[in-house]
C-alpha cells in the first residue's frame, strides 16, 4: 500500500508519500482502529508553522532584527503616527509578560530603535515611540518577509490561497478554540 490507498477520509488520489503520510501509516499499524485523519491536517500545519518560523527568522535577520524585536517594532509601526504606545498596549498587542516587555524595551532603546518618553497625561507612565532607525528596520524586515512568503506560496494559485485563508480562519476563530 502506498500510504494513501485504503486510508479512510483521504479524499485524494494516491501520490508519493510524504513524511506525514509515513507517520500516519506507522501509527495506523500500531493503532488500527484509531481515526488518525486529524493528524493529516494538524501534522502538516505544525510542519508549515515550523517552516514559517524559520522563514520569518531569516527575513528578520536579513534586516538586522530578532523575531522578538520585530514583534515590538511592528506593533509600534502599525500604531497611528507618531507610532507610539504605552507598555500596557504593547503587552496586549504582542502577548508577552510585563517583565519580558520591560527587558525588550530596554534592549530596543539601547539599540536606538525605540525611545521612551514621559506620558503627557500620566506622570507615572511612559510612551514608547518608534525611532526613524526602528521604522527603517521594521519596514525592511516586513518587505523581506513578504518577499520570502510570496516565494513560499508561489505554487498556489490565487483561488487556492483564498480557500486556504478561509479554512485557516475557521481553525483559528476565537469561538472555535
Amino acid at each position: 500500500m502506498s500510504g494513501n490507498e485504503g486510508r479512510p477520509g483521504r479524499g485524494r488520489p494516491p501520490t508519493r508519500d510524504d513524511e506525514v503520510d509515513l507517520l500516519i501509516d506507522a501509527w495506523s499499524r500500531r493503532l488500527p482502529d484509531a481515526d488518525l485523519s486529524p493528524l493529516d491536517v494538524m501534522s502538516r500545519l505544525r510542519r508549515a508553522s515550523l517552516r514559517l518560523s524559520r522563514l520569518r527568522a531569516e527575513a528578520f535577520r536579513a534586516a538586522g532584527l530578532a523575531a522578538w524585536e520585530f514583534d515590538v517594532l511592528a506593533a509600534l509601526g502599525r500604531a497611528e503616527p507618531a507610532h507610539e504606545l504605552n507598555p500596557a498596549q504593547l503587552i496586549e498587542r504582542t502577548k508577552i509578560s510585563s517583565g519580558a516587555m520591560t527587558n525588550r524595551l530596554t534592549q530596543l532603546d539601547k539599540r536606538g530603535l525605540v525611545e521612551r518618553l514621559p506620558h503627557p497625561r500620566d506622570g507615572r507612565s511612559v510612551l514608547v515611540r518608534l525611532t526613524p532607525a526602528g521604522a527603517e528596520r521594521v519596514d525592511a524586515a516586513m518587505g523581506e518577509l513578504v518577499r520570502r512568503e510570496e516565494i513560499e506560496l508561489g505554487a498556489l494559485e490565487r483561488r487556492d490561497r483564498d480557500e486556504l485563508v478561509r479554512i485557516l480562519r475557521l481553525l483559528t476563530a476565537e469561538e472555535h478554540g
